[in-house]
């Protein structure tokens, strides 16, 4: 909770800044010479610094606290990307379905968590449309993948399993470099 007279970020802003960085950080891989790399080592230390900084705050946090950490989106992604996320990835991609799953219902679908094997994520994805066309069913099978993937980087892709109705949605194997623009860690 923000101390009163201190400004903080409103989500957009956050969106905004982290964009902005993406295109700084492509800007200077594609400008070769020694002054690059120091700005690249600099951002590496830094980076490397604020997660110890962050894994210092989950050692001193009590299960609560970590978990209300853990569930802010902007936390959560700095706690995956320095791998130190309380949860494991099988339990945030699982989650990550469930806040998707109101929306695929109103589609007239629904999408199921059905596990890892190896470093894949399983789910069921019923196709929606009661003309049984699957309307959508791509646009979903795309949210679907980026949801678990970013909540979950360390699955490497996303397969759906076959519906027990026979409607299949097809869910594509997406490696996860295709989803990120930077190399964390």
């Amino acid at each position: 909770m923000a101390e009163a007279g201190v400004v903080r970020l409103a989500d957009p802003d956050v969106e905004a800044r982290l964009a902005r960085l993406d295109d700084l950080l492509e800007g200077l891989q594609s400008t070769p010479g020694p002054t690059t790399r120091s700005a690249t080592e600099a951002v590496v230390l830094l980076t490397e610094v604020y997660g110890e900084a962050l894994a210092r705050i989950l050692d001193r946090a009590d299960g609560r606290l970590a978990e209300s950490l853990a569930d802010d989106e902007l936390l959560g992604h700095l706690l995956v990307l320095h791998d130190i996320h309380p949860e494991p990835p099988e339990r945030r991609a699982a989650r990550a379905v469930e806040r998707l799953r109101p929306a695929v219902r109103e589609l007239g679908g629904d999408v199921e968590w059905a596990g890892v094997e190896g470093q894949v994520g399983r789910v069921r994805l019923k196709a929606g449309g009661g003309c049984g066309c699957g309307g959508g069913t791509a646009e979903v099978s795309d949210a679907v993948q980026e949801a678990v993937l970013a909540a979950a980087p360390e699955l490497t892709a996303v397969e759906s399993l076959p519906d027990p109705s026979g409607r299949q949605a097809a869910l594509a194997f997406v490696p996860l470099a295709t989803l990120t623009h930077r190399g964390a860690r």
